[in-house]
């Protein structure tokens, strides 16, 4: 009786997406614990790269030629992690839920929950410069389609889970349970639903509540001014123009992107996908060499730039 109240009422999704919520938020805390656990045991720190060109605690002897090794010596270990165990762990997590969603009713396999945390984990322990985002949010989503699958909820109701898993991770990460909110509706269930609107705001909220139980209530970019004022109305022009930047480096951004990744597959065609990591690592290790502050997951870097430290 109580499953089937959990998968036909309203009250029932609820309740599930405080299931949701909690996993997705303890989720992202131990992420970011097992980031800081791997960029140590690399490096004897818990953040690397700030420093210049030094080597890693534990291994001296290689001095700065530490930075051109490790990307390789990680991709060793995920690239085969992830052939092995989880192929969809793979790529940036974002659009991976979002075609789970769109073509596969918000079925995400569980092991994709411990393989793209390791996985990530390790990569970004060894210098990659990927961020924590798309990890947690795949990380979350997985969580909470293995709780939908568990209750037997409905394709519907798994969907709007999932759209709770990954507006809880990104909650949980940025401090920001709003912003999760909107991330669930516009990027993973593509459109605005009532029904689903109560179970992510839940979601959102409680995994909010319980990252902050553990790193507290800080905003994520702590060097931003907090009495920003624009004294004259042509600034706003200016803001403008910015508006337009952003937006006009955001679209390079990702169309360089996906054509290096189509690039990549075509020479790589045929070879053991395992290998490619490591492989890739080699040119990671060359950019560490030239730029250390592009080790691991780049916060310290923002916050310089937003406390107006770095020149273009």
């Amino acid at each position: 009786m109580s499953s089937t109240w959990l998968r036909s009422s309203r009250l029932g999704i609820v309740a599930v997406a405080l299931v949701v919520g909690t996993c997705a938020g303890f989720g992202a805390v131990g992420f970011r614990w097992l980031i800081f656990g791997m960029t140590w045991i690399a490096t004897g720190h818990e953040q690397f790269g700030q420093a210049g060109r030094v080597g890693s605690v534990h291994l001296p002897w290689l001095g700065i030629w530490f930075l051109l090794l490790i990307p390789v010596v990680g991709g060793l270990l995920y690239g085969p992690l992830i052939q092995r165990f989880a192929r969809e762990a793979r790529g940036h997590g974002v659009p991976e839920v979002m075609v789970a969603v769109a073509d596969d009713g918000g079925r995400i396999r569980p092991q994709v929950t411990v393989v793209k945390a390791l996985a990530s984990a390790l990569c970004i322990g060894a210098g990659g410069s990927v961020g924590r985002e798309g990890p947690i949010v795949q990380i979350g989503s997985a969580l909470a389609s293995s709780v939908g699958q568990v209750v037997r909820m409905s394709e519907g109701r798994l969907r709007v889970l999932v759209a709770c898993g990954a507006a809880g991770g990104i909650s949980a990460t940025f401090n920001a349970p709003i912003t999760g909110v909107f991330f669930g509706f516009e990027l993973i269930l593509r459109e605005l639903s009532i029904d689903a609107l109560l179970p992510i705001i839940v979601s959102s909220v409680l995994a909010d509540v319980v990252g902050q139980a553990f790193f507290g209530s800080r905003p994520i970019f702590s060097q931003v001014p907090h009495h920003l004022v624009l004294p004259h109305d042509a600034d706003y022009l200016l803001v403008v123009v910015l508006g337009l930047m952003a937006a006009g480096v955001g679209v390079g951004f990702k169309s360089v992107l996906y054509r290096t990744e189509d690039l990549c597959d075509r020479l790589w065609d045929g070879r053991p996908e395992w290998r490619r990591p490591a492989v890739g690592g080699i040119f990671l290790g060359g950019l560490l060499l030239a730029l250390p502050q592009l080790y691991g997951v780049g916060y310290p870097v923002m916050d310089r730039a937003v406390a107006g430290r770095y020149v273009l």
